[in-house]
């Protein structure tokens, strides 16, 4: 396998970029940055990532677990969620979508390299 590709779908601008700088760091290769759900589908089906880190709040109609659920169900490709929010019915929502894993944010860089590396490991299994 070449370089791995992480897709970031987020709609906090700054958050986004500095994801995109440690990802880069890490050896990573970030082929789009999207702020919406219905976006970050059309990046998957552009780009075919190896893995997707969404966050669950984005603007727009489809937010990240509606759009994580496509993403599954059209593309097989594992998606981490990144998110504040860790109340009983969201992560139940969240569950529900088959998930390669949930960070909860802040969370620190050895964090991040683990679970992205993980869930690219369980995709290939």
């Amino acid at each position: 396998m070449g370089k791995v590709q992480v897709l970031i779908v987020e709609d906090e601008a700054i958050v986004s970029m500095d994801l995109r700088f440690k990802l880069e760091a890490m050896g990573y290769i970030v082929p789009a940055e999207t702020s919406s759900g219905q976006e970050a589908v059309e990046a998957v089906s552009k780009h075919r990532p190896d893995v997707v880190l969404m966050d669950i709040r984005l603007s727009g109609e489809m937010d990240g677990i509606a759009a994580a659920g496509e993403i599954r169900r059209r593309f097989n490709i594992p998606v981490v969620y990144l998110t504040s929010y860790a109340d009983e019915d969201t992560l139940e929502r969240a569950k529900a979508t088959g998930p390669s894993g949930y960070l909860l944010k802040p969370f620190d860089d050895a964090i991040l390299r683990a679970v992205v590396e993980t869930a690219i490991q369980y995709s290939l299994a």
